[in-house]
């Protein structure tokens, strides 16, 4: 600010250097710029309107083929007028009239957009290093807002969902990032849309393609679960010998109990033996049998 006269002050604002007087309310000017400034903005939009409306009329009907636009059911366009967005709301389907000049179009396309989100190397919470990806399913509920708020709003919500895959994975360990797939995708996809929602963009579904970890990982990984295996069947044969052994200890003593049991063992033995079709079959014969049947040979012969 720099005293120009003794009846005016100067006022820097942007890069027009106006005067206002001395004394005057530094507020109260400032308003009455702005004041001017919408009035004069909205007279030179009502002459510019009506001169394309007269070029229009001149050069008609040649001058439809510049006007009339056509959007198809799954697209809608927002029309900026001199930069201003005209009706609130986008345009869309159908047929719709347009200023040649000063009418500029956002097309903008509301069917679901499919991006793979590229592998992204995350060192989990238990310090291991994994390759993960992942597919992002998002369409625009916001025509105007996705125009006005963000640049390209289909690349930033694909590069925002690369960090959010960082991020998030980041705090899980191994153990969760393999069984918990599911509560992850329906994290991120509340981070993303929470995180989406001002640029009018509304993320429909996450999914965590594949988990690749490294090879000397996935190999002490097998190592271990092979032992767990091995430890797991040598516990189960210890069980089944146990109670085989309990058995066949019950089984000797009912035996031990009657005389005839052995005999009786050893002729289902032979039977089921003999039923294999074997050439040679050992078959086991008390002591006390064979004497008997000796004793019983040597008398008969001393008789005759």
């Amino acid at each position: 600010m720099a005293s120009v006269g003794p009846g005016a002050v100067e006022v820097a604002s942007g890069e027009e250097v106006q005067r206002r007087p001395a004394g005057a309310p530094k507020s109260g000017y400032h308003a009455d710029m702005h004041q001017d400034s919408g009035a004069g903005s909205v007279a030179c939009t009502l002459v510019l309107t009506f001169i394309s409306y007269i070029l229009v009329a001149l050069f008609f009907p040649l001058s439809l083929a510049f006007t009339i636009k056509i959007v198809t059911e799954y697209q809608r366009v927002v029309i900026l007028r001199l930069g201003r967005v005209i009706g609130g709301r986008a345009k869309g389907p159908g047929l719709f009239f347009i200023l040649p000049c000063l009418d500029e179009l956002k097309q903008v396309d509301l069917r679901t957009v499919v991006y793979d989100v590229p592998p992204q190397e995350i060192l989990t919470k238990d310090s291991v290093t994994v390759t993960v990806d992942a597919v992002l399913y998002f369409r625009i509920f916001q025509p105007i807002l996705s125009v006005t708020n963000v640049t390209d709003a289909g690349h930033s919500t694909w590069l925002l969902a690369q960090t959010t895959l960082r991020n998030v994975l980041g705090t899980k360990s191994l153990q969760e990032l393999l069984s918990q797939r599911e509560q992850i995708s329906q994290e991120m996809q509340n981070i993303l849309d929470e995180a989406t929602d001002p640029w009018g963009v509304r993320v429909e579904r996450v999914e965590v393609k594949d988990v690749r970890l490294p090879k000397q990982l996935q190999r002490a990984m097998a190592a271990e679960a092979e032992a767990a295996r091995e430890a797991r069947a040598k516990v189960i044969a210890a069980e089944g010998e146990q109670n085989a052994s309990r058995g066949l200890k019950e089984a000797a003593n009912i035996m031990n109990r009657s005389k005839g049991a052995m005999q009786l063992r050893y002729l289902q033995t032979l039977t089921s033996v003999a039923g294999e079709k074997n050439h040679t079959i050992m078959f086991p014969l008390p002591l006390d049998l064979v004497n008997r049947v000796l004793d019983s040979l040597g008398g008969g012969g001393a008789r005759q």
